[in-house]
């Protein structure tokens, strides 16, 4: 069958840009030789038109709320699978055997630990030394660690990295946390699964293990199940950029948490709580915080967002998960989660925000949930990373596999035209 194409004239020049088809029917042009072709490049900040590459991994439907990862609906994942099994499919490409996932979690158990001289470097952190710097350092410090996996040639070698990085990074976290409040670190359990750990490092004490409850546990694996991927976001798309160079993959993944760190992107669920404690010190209800929010004084935050055009779908599913949570652990003597949940039911309710489609979203939950399993709002950026680990993992590897170019973004220079030096005396 025939390429479709696109005509472009410019200039009295007529051009074809070829007609790229995805497997969900969304289509592109193929820009890639108009600067060749008519010396023109196209204008788009923030890269909101731009296909940046071609992905099997996750497909993001904004205008019907659709999000799939491998082709398996969110929902469904949310529903049957674990965190491990999604960062699996994720990386590899497929759901596991139970013989892939029972290996697996071994590789994982075997690599939870830290060097101990890596210890040495959260020494080197202020005691209040923010978490999210912490981790994108100790990742970036596993090149020194385990140089035998810098230049990634064979599946068993990339499969050995992948386990080091999940398992470790909550070891990491963990730690950061721990040495934020002068507590000593709580040793990484091989006989629990991924979020019991990930909760017994945090929260466990010398002679006095924490035990989360089923209903925490199912509540933090959601939580990472849906950030796991959200397709080419600005970290993600940071994490492609700097693998194109041939940088290896702890580089990578350190510079995507540098990209995550941002209050745009992965600090926006603890803007949320901000948001809440501004209510509550500003003594205001929430009517009168809504009214402000019309009038454009004040911004009403985990409301709406940039893709999806209608709804979330990981919000529904955190929605869900973050009452039944609020319910089992009775947070009544919270007030900030009680104005969370009367703002929920206020703009749920009022024509302003329906007209407008803004729903609660994402980290409007996340946040509630996190907070809710006691995790302080210095961490909720570390709690994303951990969960946005496997899909940025699989987005090297799909981009060093690629054979693309390195990442060379053009721009239109708005600067003074060519000038002559002028000697220091005559200025």
């Amino acid at each position: 069958m025939e390429q479709k194409k696109a005509i472009l004239t410019i200039d009295g020049k007529t051009i074809e840009l070829p007609l790229i088809e995805g497997s969900e029917g969304e289509r592109a042009l193929d820009i890639s030789k108009l600067r060749q072709e008519t010396g023109l490049i196209t204008f788009d900040p923030g890269y909101a038109n731009t296909g940046s590459c071609k992905s099997e991994i996750t497909f993001v439907d904004g205008e019907n709320g659709i999000l799939r990862y491998r082709g398996y609906p969110i929902e469904e994942l949310a529903e049957h699978s674990s965190f491990i099994e999604t960062a699996m499919l994720l990386i590899f490409g497929h759901l596991p055997s139970q013989t892939e996932r029972a290996a697996f979690r071994e590789m994982l158990s075997s690599q939870e630990l830290l060097h101990e001289d890596l210890l040495h470097h959260f020494e080197g952190f202020p005691p209040y030394g923010q978490p999210m710097s912490i981790l994108s350092a100790v990742i970036n410090s596993f090149a020194s660690y385990h140089p035998d996996l810098l230049d990634i040639q064979t599946e068993e070698e990339f499969r050995l990295a992948v386990a080091k990085i999940i398992s470790k990074v909550r070891t990491i976290s963990a730690f950061a946390y721990r040495k934020s409040l002068g507590r000593p670190f709580m040793y990484p359990d091989p006989n629990r699964s991924y979020c019991s750990n990930f909760l017994h490092m945090m929260f466990s004490v010398p002679y006095k293990e924490f035990e989360p409850t089923r209903a925490q546990i199912k509540a933090l694996s959601l939580v990472l199940i849906v950030h796991a991927d959200h397709e080419q976001n600005c970290s993600c798309s940071t994490v492609r950029m700097v693998g194109s160079s041939q940088a290896n993959l702890f580089a990578s993944i350190a510079a995507g948490i540098c990209a995550l760190w941002g209050r745009l992107h992965g600090g926006a669920n603890a803007a949320v709580i901000e948001m809440l404690e501004n209510i509550s010190a500003g003594r205001m209800t929430v009517k009168d915080y809504l009214e402000k929010v019309k009038r454009r004084e004040m911004r009403l935050m985990g409301f709406g967002h940039r893709v999806y055009k209608s709804f979330d779908p990981r919000a529904k599913i955190l929605k869900k998960a973050a009452h039944k949570l609020l319910h089992d652990q009775d947070m009544t003597g919270d007030p900030l989660i009680e104005i969370a949940q009367e703002l929920e039911a206020a703009a749920l309710s009022d024509d302003f925000f329906i007209e407008r489609k803004l729903y609660p979203n994402v980290d409007f939950y996340s946040g509630i949930i996190l907070r809710t399993l006691g995790i302080p709002v210095n961490m909720f950026p570390v709690m994303f990373a951990i969960g946005r680990m496997p899909g940025w993992i699989a987005h090297w590897y799909e981009e060093s596999r690629s054979g693309q170019k390195i990442h060379r973004p053009r721009q239109v220079y708005m600067g003074p035209p060519k000038r002559r030096y002028v000697p220091i005396e005559e200025r």
